[in-house]
């Protein structure tokens, strides 16, 4: 798998913790920039069957070993993903699900954080300032929105993602969305807001 270089990178990428607005901020950023939107939770599936994973393959494991130990087996699949959607679309706003920049093998973070590094922006998406209060927000959304706190096997999956230092490594910056629409922060964030 070739490199990219910063003509060829995506224009810009959002990471963050589930709930964070990844998705809606990304496609209200790239309507306003004309770019193309990819939301790689959505598009994934192709890229981690190259290597021989699938989320139905992810379920059974978690119903075989737990969830901590399948998302652990699943990580080179993740890695694989981000490195594949980062080469096939350049000049796109890209969102990339939580576990795609959180790992616990370092050599997974690395293969990620080179597919990044041509990225012109890679921004982290956060509520507040605050990691209680974000944390909070966060785990409110996703219960509203999926009906799923990520408390799972009495692992805190959402407070690893708010903590994990993997995530601010690939991040060239993080951007609070406090109380705003995905168009106010959009618009902050392209210069016109």
């Amino acid at each position: 798998m070739s490199r990219s270089t910063a003509a060829e990178a995506p224009w810009m990428v959002l990471v963050g913790p589930a709930g964070a607005g990844k998705t809606s901020l990304g496609r209200e950023i790239a309507a306003r920039a004309h770019r193309p939107f990819v939301d790689l939770d959505a598009a994934a599936d192709s890229y981690y069957a190259q290597v021989g994973w699938s989320i139905a393959r992810l379920r059974g494991r978690i119903g075989a070993v737990g969830r901590p130990t399948a998302e652990a087996e699943w990580e080179p699949a993740r890695a694989h993903a981000v490195a594949c959607v980062v080469i096939d679309h350049p000049g796109a706003v890209i969102a990339l699900g939580a576990g795609h920049t959180s790992y616990s093998d370092h050599q997974h973070l690395a293969t990620v954080r080179t597919a990044l590094e041509p990225c012109r922006e890679v921004i982290r998406i956060l509520p507040h300032p605050d990691r209680d209060i974000s944390l909070a927000v966060l785990r409110r959304r996703c219960t509203a929105s999926k009906g799923r706190s990520w408390i799972i096997d009495g692992r805190d999956f959402l407070a690893g993602w708010v903590d994990d230092p993997g995530t601010r490594t690939v991040a060239t910056r993080t951007v609070y969305t406090l109380d705003e629409t995905p168009a106010q922060t959009a618009a902050r964030l392209l210069g016109n807001g």
